[in-house]
């Protein structure tokens, strides 16, 4: 059944949030953060492998560039928080503090942002099954208990993100695999494992990287192959 691994996916990321806000209130603040630092720093490993796929680092380079000038144009960090802050409205928590926007925001762009998801959504598009979106969703499950028992429910809401990108790329499917070679998933990976170290200094708060505004970068990277590649 086309479209079976990202329904599999939300219903994973939905039920570990939940799992996440269970588990959270019994732990204390000092572990939680530290679980958080530590999920930072592994973010930093995926993106460095992914980084480390490239066979010419140029690629990621002007695409991140080229990227950035388009997602801060196009406004897509501001939008994305901008959901987030609309949702969290619509929860009524008045004046309570909250991190909903951080919890929407970083859990979106973990989940949308890396190979599986764009490889795995294809996959799956062309009726080649769904594997791939498995794995990811058992990952994704238990990395947003881990989430959600830091920044709370938005992490949850995150499932919409992953709902809309991945349903997006597998009805597209059919016409990206027609497009898309070997290289210029390569360089694709590398770039998004380079948003990825982003997210990933994000955080461990080092400084707060506006990872959304690159995402424009992971269609510059093919297309840049498409273009000056030999």
């Amino acid at each position: 059944m086309r479209g079976l691994g990202t329904v599999v996916n939300v219903v994973a990321i939905v039920a570990g949030a939940f799992v996440g806000l269970v588990a959270g209130r019994r732990v204390p603040e000092r572990v939680r953060t530290t679980v958080l630092h530590g999920l930072g720093l592994s973010v930093l490993a995926v993106g460095m492998h992914d980084a480390l796929a490239t066979e010419n680092i140029v690629f990621p380079i002007v695409s991140l560039a080229v990227g950035a000038v388009i997602g801060e144009a196009l406004r897509i960090e501001d939008r994305l928080e901008g959901v987030g802050e609309a949702l969290r409205r619509r929860l009524r928590r008045g004046d309570e503090e909250s991190t909903f926007v951080d919890g929407f925001v970083s859990a979106s762009l973990v989940f949308c942002v890396g190979p599986l998801a764009v490889l795995g959504s294809i996959s799956d598009g062309l009726g080649r099954g769904s594997q791939e979106l498995i794995v990811k969703s058992a990952l994704d499950g238990f990395v947003s208990i881990v989430f959600a028992s830091t920044l709370g429910i938005g992490v949850a809401f995150s499932a919409l993100s992953v709902g809309v990108l991945q349903g997006t790329l597998t009805a597209l499917a059919g016409a990206a695999d027609a497009v898309l070679t070997e290289r210029m998933v390569t360089e694709m990976t590398a770039t998004g494992g380079i948003v990825i170290l982003g997210i990933g200094v994000r955080l461990l708060e080092l400084r707060k990287v506006r990872v959304g505004s690159f995402l424009p970068a992971l269609v510059m990277a093919p297309l840049a192959v498409a273009l000056f590649a030999r």
